[in-house]
């Protein structure tokens, strides 16, 4: 224990950095002391609840302004403090000699210190200092999903300012990607006149991510030059949200959830248990900021390698534009998380020889060296902890040397390591001739391929359904319709041309109308069935070595109106990519939110021919120039990957109804679709067991019932917290 807290000591109380509130979120009373956040945005709810458009804004707004000025007025002390003098170790604490001399030195130190930080807190905060504004795990976990946004949203839309409300709609998308209420809004918002493209904007992802992404862009365009400065930003940026993450790790907000992990060290022990439990808590927390910082809002894993990946775009760029100094600079500090890199070392090579003369100043970025010894001293301490106190660490980066392992861990830590899916390369797509031989499905013929397609990754089969089995799911489309539930596309009956009706039906609202008794329980449980039946072909004609998870399940009906079909010019469903934005002028594909960018296949399955016009066709980038044509009929799949690939439209239905099974399918297991098991596990549960019907659309009434003042969360019977979804 003592061998531990010596280790700690030169690593304690370091100065964090500072951020900025995000654009769009002025102070709403500039020079106030912020007030409780969890206070203000019950009482947000509460207005909200009441149909109290403005108060709900103002007071949401300062919930999250309040819970910003926390965290800062927290780093701001922390760094004055640290600066203040004689704030700095007692120099005699690092050599002290004899049994526990340290000790005064180390305690006194650290008593001056809280002196110091809880003054700070107070001038700023008025009495009571940052206690006084605590704030709780379901708050904290609220504002990390950004669930006052999707508030926001809702109550500028009825104050009429669209601007706004597009501006909260898409900060709360980005970070919820599947919520599928909100995809909807956010179509709704680009199709109307009075929101510009502009107002998409996000509120809330720090600004690095921007600069990253445009560098990158830049770079790959050989625009070396204009990239240079947009990659510095980038990393400067991610570092000082690095020390803005770590900065948060010493504030009482994260102790509750560090308590969940089950390291108990200090729970139960004496002084120094307590200070030694601490601790490691905040150096786990201080671990887990890079993991946080390399993560993209609505992701759930970071980019990887962020850091080296973002000095070796440097080094390159520096030496495009002829800067080999720095060059040299940022291929050392790669050197830094790995030695023996072999790429790196050839190019530091290469750089030394063009520059000539020996450079002996020259050598790693000190902000990385510095990033780089501290990382390394934490996890010397986390690895000790482990080992001799029972705790437990992750590591998060690939880049520790296995010296600072300890012998007795390693087995079990490579076996973690090998866990870790981001740190491993996609499969390599098989050939075609390996496709064709794949294994298919009893009855399954392959008619058309990706070379018959004029394409890449697509695929035509047929024998899927039965004769019998397209009857049971068109009966199913029409009891579901005719009982009045449509659900997708926010229920409306023409979402992509007024000469057409349309009707959804997803599964998990199949399944509630089984229970009910309005539709017959064999076409819904049949549903689920050729879904998962579908998704087990596409995995194994298309990615054989990845599993494929279904994402997403809509029963599809298109009807042409009868007297609307004279001249008509316009498609079922106009030419699209489904995990990109398609600009037909410049032949990109955006793969970008709100698209569904973590769609990786698609798949279409026809239960019917009887109608006219209906054909599936692919077009190039253009979106004008058909490249291939398929005819719907019972059973016959069409799948393809989802990017821009694969433009892909439906010609018009100008007589009769056409009847689609639409899936799209993701490696992601975190977009997995949670109605699909909430379908399976409602029809297996016997009738006598029937519960309330949990409705995919709100009712009439948008308001969602407020928290009470200490927001304690309502859950469902399952033990899962309901979703929020709201309506326009």
């Amino acid at each position: 224990m003592l061998r531990l807290l010596r280790l700690l000591l030169p690593l304690l109380l370091l100065p964090p950095a500072g951020r900025a509130d995000p654009p769009g979120l002025a102070a709403l009373s500039p020079g106030a002391p912020p007030q409780a956040p969890d206070l203000l945005y019950a009482d947000g709810l509460r207005a909200y609840a009441a149909g109290a458009w403005a108060p709900a804004v103002a007071l949401v707004r300062e919930a999250l302004r309040s819970r910003r000025a926390l965290g800062r007025v927290r780093r701001d002390c922390g760094a004055s403090c640290a600066a203040e003098p004689g704030a700095a170790l007692p120099a005699q604490l690092l050599g002290a000699a004899g049994p526990r001399s340290w000790e005064p030195l180390l305690l006194r130190a650290a008593l001056r210190r809280a002196d110091c930080l809880s003054q700070c807190a107070e001038r700023t905060l008025g009495p009571g200092g940052a206690g006084r504004l605590r704030v709780g795990a379901a708050l904290r976990a609220a504002f990390r999903r950004r669930e006052p946004y999707n508030y926001l949203q809702r109550a500028y839309y009825q104050l009429k300012k669209l601007d706004l409300a597009a501006a909260a709609a898409h900060t709360f998308f980005v970070a919820n990607p599947t919520h599928l209420q909100m995809r909807e809004d956010m179509a709704k918002y680009r199709r109307m006149s009075g929101v510009r493209p502009q107002s998409f904007r996000d509120l809330e992802t720090p600004p690095y991510w921007a600069a990253y992404d445009t560098g990158l862009e830049l770079l790959g365009r050989q625009e070396a030059g204009l990239a240079l400065p947009r990659l510095e930003e980038a990393l400067q940026g991610s570092l000082a949200q690095m020390e803005s993450c770590r900065a948060d790790c010493e504030g009482p907000e994260e102790q509750e959830e560090e308590e969940e992990e089950g390291d108990r060290v200090g729970s139960q022990g004496g002084l120094y248990e307590a200070i030694a439990g601490r601790w490691i808590r905040v150096l786990q927390c201080r671990q887990r900021c890079m993991a946080d910082t390399a993560t993209r809002p609505g992701r759930s894993f970071p980019v990887p390698d962020f850091f080296p990946g973002q000095l070796r775009h440097l080094h390159e760029a520096c030496a495009q534009v002829g800067n080999l100094s720095q060059a040299v600079e940022n291929v050392l500090s790669v050197l830094l998380f790995y030695p023996e890199d072999e790429t790196a070392k050839k190019a530091l090579a290469q750089y030394q020889a063009q520059l000539g003369e020996p450079r002996p100043g020259l050598g790693p970025r000190e902000d990385i060296q510095r990033f780089v010894l501290r990382s390394l001293g934490e996890k010397r301490q986390l690895y000790y902890a482990m080992e001799h106190l029972g705790t437990s660490f992750q590591d998060p980066d690939p880049w520790t040397p296995t010296d600072f392992i300890p012998e007795a861990l390693k087995a079990k830590l490579r076996e973690d390591q090998e866990k870790r899916t981001w740190d491993h390369e996609p499969p390599q797509p098989k050939p075609l001739t390996y496709w064709k031989d794949v294994l298919l499905l009893e009855g399954v013929t392959l008619t058309q391929d990706a070379r018959q397609l004029n394409g890449s990754e697509r695929a035509v089969l047929d024998g899927l359904l039965t004769p019998a089995e397209c009857g049971v799911l068109l009966q199913l489309a029409k009891d579901a319709a005719g009982a009045g539930a449509r659900s997708g596309y926010r229920g409306r009956r023409s979402p992509h041309t007024p000469h057409e009706h349309f009707e959804g039906l997803t599964v998990l609202k199949a399944a509630q109308l089984a229970r009910a008794g309005t539709v017959g329980p064999e076409g819904a449980k049949l549903l689920l069935e050729v879904s998962e039946r579908v998704r087990t072909l596409t995995q194994a004609y298309f990615s054989p070595d990845r599993p494929l998870h279904l994402s997403f399940t809509h029963l599809v009906c298109r009807s042409a109106i009868e007297g609307e079909q004279e001249q008509r010019m316009d498609l079922s469903h106009p030419v699209h990519a489904d995990n990109c934005f398609l600009d037909p002028d410049t032949g990109e594909c955006w793969r970008e939110p709100p698209a569904y960018t973590y769609r990786d296949y698609s798949g279409l399955l026809y239960l019917n021919d009887d109608f006219q016009g209906g054909d599936l066709f692919f077009t190039q980038p253009n979106a004008l120039t058909v490249t291939a044509q398929v005819r719907p009929r019972c059973g016959r799949l069409v799948a393809f990957s989802s990017g821009g690939e694969n433009p892909h439209g439906v010609w018009a239905v100008t007589r009769g109804r056409r009847c689609a099974l639409a899936l799209w399918h993701t490696w992601a297991p975190e977009h997995r679709e949670q109605e699909w098991e909430e379908a399976r596990e409602l029809l297996e549960e016997p009738e006598e067991e029937k519960e309330e019907e949990e409705e995919e659309m709100p009712s009439r009434d948008p308001a969602p019932e407020p928290p009470s003042r200490k927001l304690q969360r309502v859950q469902t019977k399952a033990g899962k917290a309901p979703r929020v979804r709201e309506e326009l």
